[in-house]
């Protein structure tokens, strides 16, 4: 155990099956009671490059918390981090932690190359065959043959990376199929025209600049791809770690009120645990609190009916019940990875130009406009001390419009989550605002 703002802290590490480390589990489940926790704020981060990465997320974030409080007050109250195996690309930054694409893979010195980038990722593809996938992906980025088999050949390696298609949770309905399915050209180029060209590249319209736009575009494509394994492998440990892990908090500490937060691909885990969460029957979910942060995933998940096939569901259908209090999203029109790339990996070349915005709206993600097809309120995210009301089994979408706005291409202000107005709106939403 440690401490974060004078407050008692605990991570707890998960393998890419749910496992939990033992050792992590013990010392929560034993350090709870020990330390009189009744208040527990777990938060799983998104994509993250090592488990530094993530602590430093939950430090800047819960750091905040008491300071917020009225009076500072924080009686019964604890913080948990959730550590699992995910990947930030190295290009890609955090608003005000200095790192990102200026700067090496190792922190310092000139950008990395798309190479390098891409072998960066061999620690959560781990498999020989997808090693051997990555070094010849990065090979075909690093040469960018004018020829349409190379590409072609990229798309073919890119389904190397999908070994997790199986481990789905049960219900899910996200597609992700046309990046490996619709012709390879079609796919880059949509992505070619969804971020900036790189600076300093030309428009002429010659073969080789042709070949050279597809290939950032099959390089755009190659980081959603690898995202959703990552957003797949969430939903795992949520639903086989997190999940069953709270039920055993909640059967060794009685009384125990978890708030469960998540940002990004952290956000469908906390989500998914709900699933994985022991049935309380008719007794009362310890899970008191649900705050998803530019969640990159499904906007329909909790949806009862599908808008597109009122027979279907989304896959957390239901489990909106096994919150026992209010839930809430934030979203972004700055949030470029949720609100453009991540419904782009979707969107078949079959889609027409009348029908796009309605695709887009199929295959949209949380983090761009909030839950969908529930009930829900929007409101503006607010400074805080701003009181919301909200209600128990109730979603609350809060607009950051004007809060989450600072972030560079490709993923945009994504990550730009350290905001007073967003740790108010989780220590709101846990009910922790209440005057001591």
């Amino acid at each position: 155990m440690g401490e974060i703002a004078g407050l008692p802290y605990w991570e707890i590490a998960f393998d890419e099956q749910g496992r939990p480390n033992a050792a992590d589990a013990d010392a929560l489940t034993a350090g709870l009671p020990a330390q009189g926790v009744t208040d527990l704020m777990m938060f799983a981060h998104g994509w993250n490059n090592d488990r530094g990465q993530a602590t430093t997320l939950y430090r800047r974030f819960f750091e905040q918390v008491p300071g917020l409080l009225p009076g500072g007050v924080a009686p019964g109250l604890g913080f948990a981090g959730v550590i699992w195996p995910s990947k930030r690309w190295a290009d890609e930054s955090i608003p005000g932690d200095g790192g990102g694409g200026a700067a090496g893979l190792d922190g310092a010195g000139a950008a990395p190359s798309d190479k390098a980038l891409v072998a960066d990722l061999a620690d959560v593809f781990t498999a020989p065959e997808q090693r051997a996938a990555l070094d010849e992906l990065g090979e075909l980025l690093a040469t960018r043959p004018d020829d349409p088999a190379a590409l072609a050949r990229f798309q073919a390696l890119m389904a190397e990376l999908s070994r997790e298609r199986d481990a789905r949770p049960a219900g899910e309905d996200e597609g992700e199929t046309a990046l490996l399915s619709d012709e390879p050209q079609a796919v880059f180029g949509r992505f070619a025209q969804a971020v900036p060209a790189p600076a300093g590249e030309g428009g002429a319209a010659g073969l080789g600049s042709a070949f050279s736009r597809l290939w950032n575009g099959a390089k755009e494509a190659l980081r959603q791809l690898t995202y959703f394994e990552m957003k797949k492998r969430a939903g795992v440990v949520g639903q086989q770690g997190l999940g069953p892990l709270v039920g055993r908090l909640a059967a060794t500490a009685p009384g125990l009120r978890v708030h469960l937060v998540g940002h990004s691909f952290g956000a469908r885990l906390v989500s998914f645990s709900l699933a994985g969460l022991p049935d309380p029957g008719a007794g009362r979910s310890p899970v008191k609190s649900l705050l998803l942060i530019q969640g990159a995933f499904s906007h329909f998940a909790f949806a009862d009916a599908l808008p597109d096939d009122r027979r279907r569901g989304g896959a957390l259908k239901g489990m909106a019940r096994r919150v026992d209090g209010p839930l809430a999203t934030t979203f972004s029109v700055h949030d470029l990875a949720v609100g453009k790339l991540y419904p782009l990996a979707s969107l078949s070349s079959h889609d027409d130009a009348a029908g796009v915005a309605d695709a887009l709206f199929r295959w949209g993600g949380m983090g761009h406009d909030g839950a969908q097809a529930v009930p829900a309120t929007k409101v503006p995210l607010g400074p805080a001390g701003q009181p919301y009301q909200l209600a128990s089994g109730h979603f609350t979408n809060f607009d950051g419009d004007a809060v989450i706005t600072v972030g560079d291409p490709p993923s945009g202000a994504h990550s730009d989550i350290f905001h007073p107005e967003v740790v108010w709106a989780a220590i709101s939403v846990a009910g922790l605002a209440k005057a001591p």
